[in-house]
């Protein structure tokens, strides 16, 4: 990439570019960069009307991003952002309804999109969530969940409904614990309700929506460190399985599913010390096992991956060894392995 990034997004846009903007390098970025997967370089795009870190990015129904919260220096934001691919510029859009860091946003079947928990001023865990209209491009509250968290995962499901699990809570103590609880939001009701909870506490995971509707949630840590455990949720039965374990512990990994049906996960480290791993596996759901594959060129941890068009898949950025955000970008070919 032109400039190494930590904590920052990438999106895939209709035209399948990959669109990099924001995170940390020496200071907050508001930079943005363009990767062409034809000529495999990154070119500059606009910046971003403010710099942030931890937000999200959601490719919007009419290719547009949109860009949301996330933190400007110490303090959490409210403001939002659209980028469009078209001029290469950003354009503010409506302010949430209050601050949020850590949050997830998940573009719903009706085109909305869901923002949920996360942290808001003074560190407080969220159970709000909020909706953005991109029609009128304004926010509306969507309810609250049932459990205020952070750094959660958000899966769209197959009926529409958005899949909430672990991350950070209070547990009741005031301060950060990981969580098992997971909920279900209906967009038809507007409502939350609980759903089967996870056998392990899990923060720094990865959720992964498969071919035949399951969720393969993997690895992440507990209040311990990291771990290898694996589990599928069933939304026909709202309840967890375990499946085959990982060959390595990991936590801050990525997960993508792959054109085939299998699920690549790279990366990651112990949570609570060590270095950051190079090694990747291949999730079968067929066999319910995982196989070793070929080791990024980089240890990384806090990385994105993002599935080109071509069934390749870019990794990009983030923490290497020396714990300084990286520039560099490198494909994973499933066709060989490497």
């Amino acid at each position: 990439m032109i400039e190494a990034r930590g904590l920052y997004t990438a999106t895939l846009l209709r035209g399948g570019q990959v669109l990099v903007a924001g995170g940390t390098h020496n200071g907050l970025v508001a930079a943005a960069e363009l990767y062409d997967p034809g000529s495999g370089i990154w070119t500059a795009t606009g910046s971003m009307i403010e710099p942030r870190t931890g937000s999200t990015a959601t490719l919007l129904s009419d290719g547009t991003v949109l860009v949301v919260g996330g933190r400007n220096s110490s303090d959490p934001l409210a403001s939002a952002e659209l980028y469009d691919p078209s001029t290469g510029t950003w354009a503010a859009t409506g302010e949430m309804n209050g601050v949020r860091d850590g949050h997830t946003a998940t573009l719903l079947s009706n085109g909305n999109v869901l923002v949920a928990g996360g942290y808001g001023s003074g560190g407080d865990f969220l159970g709000s969530a909020e909706l953005y209209d991109p029609s009128s491009r304004a926010w509306t509250a969507a309810g609250g969940m049932i459990e205020a968290r952070a750094y959660q995962t958000a899966t769209l499901l197959s009926d529409g409904k958005v899949l909430v699990a672990g991350g950070y809570g209070s547990g009741g103590g005031g301060g950060p614990v990981p969580l098992a609880s997971v909920e279900l939001y209906d967009p038809d009701g507007g409502t939350w309700a609980a759903t089967g909870s996870m056998a392990a506490l899990r923060i720094a995971y990865t959720a992964t929506l498969l071919p035949d509707g399951k969720v393969l949630v993997a690895g992440g840590a507990n209040s311990e460190g990291a771990v290898t455990s694996v589990e599928l949720y069933d939304p026909g039965s709202g309840t967890w399985a375990a499946t085959a374990s990982m060959a390595a512990a990991r936590c801050g990994q990525t997960a993508t599913l792959l054109l085939g049906g299998k699920v690549l996960v790279a990366g990651g480290n112990s949570c609570s010390s060590g270095d950051p791993l190079a090694s990747a596996e291949l999730y079968d759901p067929t066999s319910g096992s995982w196989t070793g594959t070929g080791n990024m060129l980089e240890a990384r941890v806090g990385h994105t991956s993002t599935l080109l068009r071509d069934g390749k898949v870019l990794i990009a950025g983030s923490a290497g060894s020396s714990s300084d955000p990286l520039a560099s970008a490198e494909l994973y070919d499933p066709g060989n392995g490497t």
